[in-house]
């Protein structure tokens, strides 16, 4: 579903979430912080810094705001590159700031987290590794190189060189963490909103095949009666004309072409049908038709329906909604790539579940991923034998991602296993060893006739196109 580049291409692609004023505006507050503090140091506690050097400092970071306000509109996306030369302008701004108000024995020092922490949340790995890196730098050289803190009376403010090694240490240890902590959290919720993203449109073109569906077969149903009518006519007209031919094949023709309509619709309605008595279907309807795309692909699908436990229950009529279609069509298209030969699903169901298996005799899934199975964009190194047993592959954990979304969004729960563990008890079928994957409903969530949400009965509601 990805390819190798997806990685770099997220990165690029979140650093163009920044706009150039938001890095102006923060710049500014850091202007306002850093002049506030030296005049307050050199005013109110009478400590000797070099002000010109200061000052020059911090109008060089000023010159930097109005250059860009005056260069480019508001509105301005920062690339990859300008992002990762804004951030680490402002890194040896401030690292020069320190050198000329005592280093690493000014409190301030801390503020060197800020422009790691920025590019951690908004730039690629490699730009994060950089900046980490030259931070990383810049407090060392700080620790040993910077100009002495003096009071009004000569003395020179320096704490004591463990707690100078202390700092040095605790920024080393805050940049690296903090860094790492925040790329990792963004990295995250970049993927889920990507592969939220991707649920919606999956979602939103199932139920757009269904609508579809739903409008051909409204269609189908109108123009029946008006089809019939024209079959019954023809083939009179037909009897009538055997003393003239020519008039006879025109006959035969219309009739041929009214069974060609009839049968164009026929083949178009069988995509989705949306009268009030098919917004439900059988349980074991709704499975064959989730599974209907993936039954020709060289493998063998078994299906099987049945109640379960004492008693003989009825099978439920479940609504037809498209996030368990699409869901139930992942998993089995998953089963279907994996699988040696067979897949099977099960269908099963007592008065208060219904339960589907979708199984496999394939390798399963690999044991240290289980636990993260419907996670999106999950990675793991390709071997030779995964890229000869499936060159075709690409997979990234999304599609399961998809389907376990669509899924619990209409009530279901999902159970992962390999048939191969001696420890689950989803299946004790030894010819089963492969991947098991159990989504169980409260009857009453999916129930069309007996449920919370059940299917109106009446007249049909005409369809507005």
């Amino acid at each position: 579903m990805a390819n190798s580049n997806s990685t770099l291409l997220r990165g690029q692609e979140r650093s163009s979430w920044i706009r150039l004023r938001t890095l102006i505006l923060l710049r500014w507050v850091a202007i306002i912080g850093q002049f506030t503090a030296i005049t307050v140091a050199q005013q109110y506690y009478h400590v000797q810094l070099e002000l010109a050097l200061c000052y020059l400092a911090i109008g060089i970071s000023v010159m930097g705001n109005m250059t860009a306000i005056l260069l480019f509109p508001q509105n301005k996306r920062l690339s990859e590159f300008q992002n990762f030369l804004m951030v680490l302008f402002d890194l040896l701004q401030l690292s020069i700031l320190l050198y000329l108000t005592g280093g690493l024995n000014n409190p301030f020092a801390l503020l060197l987290l800020g422009p790691v922490t920025i590019s951690a949340n908004v730039m690629s790995t490699r730009s994060t590794l950089i900046v980490g890196g030259v931070a990383l730098a810049l407090t060392t050289v700080l620790a040993e190189f910077h100009l002495p803190l003096r009071t009004a009376a000569g003395v020179e403010l320096v704490i004591p060189g463990i707690l100078l090694f202390g700092n040095w240490a605790a920024i080393v240890i805050a940049i690296v963490f903090i860094g790492a902590y925040s790329h990792r959290v963004s990295s995250e919720v970049q993927s889920m909103s990507e592969a939220l993203a991707a649920t919606h449109m999956a979602l939103a073109r199932e139920q757009k095949l269904t609508d579809l569906g739903g409008v051909v077969a409204a269609a189908a149903h109108e123009l029946g009666t008006p089809l019939a009518t024209i079959k019954l006519t023809s083939a009179e007209l037909i009897e009538e004309l055997d003393d003239r031919p020519e008039l006879k094949e025109d006959a035969a023709l219309i009739r041929e072409q009214a069974n060609r309509c009839r049968d164009i619709l026929r083949d178009m309605g069988r995509a989705g049908k949306d009268d009030l008595h098919l917004r439900q279907a059988p349980l074991s309807t709704v499975v064959h038709e989730a599974a209907e795309p993936h039954i020709h692909r060289g493998k063998t699908v078994h299906f099987a329906e049945g109640p379960v436990g004492d008693g003989d229950v009825q099978q439920p009529s479940i609504l037809r909604k498209p996030e368990i279609i699409h869901g139930l069509r992942n998993l089995i298209q998953n089963a279907v790539d994996f699988a040696r030969g067979n897949v099977w699903v099960e269908a099963e169901w007592n008065t208060d579940h219904i339960i589907i298996d979708i199984m496999d005799d394939g390798r399963g899934y690999p044991v240290h991923m289980i636990g993260r199975i419907g996670d999106p964009f999950m990675r793991r190194r390709r071997t030779e034998t995964d890229q000869q047993t499936r060159p075709e592959y690409e997979g990234m954990g999304l599609g399961l991602f998809i389907a376990k979304t669509l899924l619990e969004r209409s009530g279901a729960e999902l159970h992962f296993a390999n048939g191969s563990d001696p420890y689950q008890n989803l299946c004790d079928d030894p010819e089963r060893r492969g991947a098991i994957v159990r989504v169980s409903w409260p009857r009453n969530l999916v129930d069309a006739q007996t449920g919370d949400t059940p299917v109106p009965s009446g007249a049909n509601q005409r369809i507005q196109v």
